[in-house]
């Protein structure tokens, strides 16, 4: 490490502000200019591709929000401090956020970002705020960093980067794995496409293939499970130590990973009773948003299930249910249909802020097209491949990041040498 240089933070890079155009000004918002906010981020994701909100040129010009560049590093400042990304081209940003932009005669961008995540613990613990969480530009005046040669620093960052373009690789699969999933659902429950030789009959959802019934949820539910939190550490006859899977966790359940679930101990007597198993589908009863509703759901997978050491369980903010056999694919996918057409929002109740769903309600009430058992394991054999490779994907992905968080301090400190890999 003797070519290592010390530098401050802020003579690497720039910190740029954001803002908010006025929200009660239309012509400032719905435009072609993404506005990222801290939700936005994509969790361990190295780059955000979209935004929930869009602003225009003139919005743009008649606020304080500034717009990054194409490999410029964006990074929360403001609750949740810490989460770090990369543009994948240019965005606009709020004030909750400050945009980095390296000083590519010392450093390189993607080194930057590398660096930056290495000091996120060191810019928590100097956060503060009396209501939220709050790091400022002078945060960054007292952090510290060395740093190799530009050369080296390609190199650094080369390596690292491999791991997340694999994982971006493979996010990118999933996400068409599942368009393609959603779009065979479509061809056999909506269009009907393989049935079309057949006879139809007239139904209170319009025309469906003859010995198909238009029922209720309920009709193809074997049982539900209830949710359980426990104790953080073993107490008394709490001894079961099981992952607790809650509404935040389904997003990366749906793609392999046990996500953040946290470890908790439950009563041994209401293991049986709650314990999830392959096919159970789990939906969130408690949380959304106004722009999301709640109900999201994900299918329990055997990959997952066997790919851990701790059985897993559901909070009580979630239910689980049990398919009947043969209809766990099915009601699945049915279920994602409803959500994304936001059927959700009107079975939600709930007067303190955090909504509801009533899930009884809607399993007893929601009308749905039902076919026939064997119709139904055909397509759950069909669906299941893409389902399937999902899940190694995202086993994979997380493998991936285990290992370039492995990595990442040790390269970023210069105890592991990065000639030694690369030669």
């Amino acid at each position: 490490m003797e070519d290592w240089k010390e530098y401050k933070y802020t003579e690497l890079a720039s910190l740029i502000g954001g803002g908010t155009p006025k929200t009660t000004e239309a012509s400032y918002w719905n435009g072609n200019i993404p506005w990222l906010s801290v939700k936005d981020f994509c969790g361990n994701s190295k780059y955000v591709y979209k935004t929930e909100k869009h602003i225009t040129e003139l919005g743009l010009r008649k606020s304080s929000t500034k717009l990054l560049h194409r490999g410029d590093i964006i990074i929360s400042a403001r609750g949740t401090v810490g989460e770090i990304a990369m543009l994948p081209y240019d965005m606009a940003f709020n004030q909750s956020c400050f945009g980095i932009r390296a000083n590519v005669n010392v450093i390189n961008n993607h080194y930057l970002y590398y660096l930056t995540k290495t000091k996120v613990r060191e810019l928590q613990n100097s956060s503060h705020g009396s209501v939220f969480d709050t790091i400022t530009k002078d945060t960054f005046e007292n952090i510290n960093c060395y740093i190799p040669n530009i050369n080296e620093q390609i190199k650094i960052a080369a390596i690292l980067s491999s791991f997340d373009d694999k994982i971006e690789l493979n996010r990118r699969i999933n996400g068409n794995l599942e368009q393609q999933a959603q779009a065979l659902f479509k061809a056999w429950f909506v269009d009907f496409e393989p049935f079309k030789d057949g006879k139809f009959v007239d139904s209170e959802l319009g025309r469906i293939p003859e010995g198909w019934k238009v029922g209720r949820f309920n009709n193809i539910i074997e049982s539900t499970l209830s949710g359980d939190w426990g104790k953080e550490r073993q107490e008394g006859n709490y001894i079961k130590k099981v992952f607790c899977l809650r509404g935040a966790d389904i997003p990366d359940v749906k793609t392999g990973n046990k996500g953040y679930m946290p470890i908790r101990f439950i009563l041994e007597k209401n293991f049986a009773t709650k314990a999830l198993t392959a096919g159970n589908l789990v939906i969130e009863i408690s949380g959304g948003s106004p722009t999301q509703s709640t109900g999201r759901i994900c299918r329990i997978s055997h990959e997952l299930l066997t790919k851990y050491n701790n059985s897993i369980v559901c909070t009580n903010f979630c239910k689980a249910i049990r398919p009947m056999v043969g209809y766990s694919s099915f009601m699945y996918y049915m279920w994602e249909k409803l959500y994304n057409e936001g059927v959700m929002f009107s079975y939600e109740n709930g007067t303190t802020g955090i909504k509801n769903l009533d899930i009884n309600g809607l399993t007893q009430k929601e009308p749905i097209i039902i076919p026939p058992i064997e119709v139904a394991l055909n397509f759950e054999k069909y669906v299941d491949i893409y389902y399937n490779k999902i899940q190694k994907n995202g086993i994979e992905s997380e493998l991936l990041s285990h290992l370039r968080d492995t990595l990442l301090p040790r390269l970023m400190s210069g105890e592991l040498n990065v000639n030694t890999i690369t030669e």
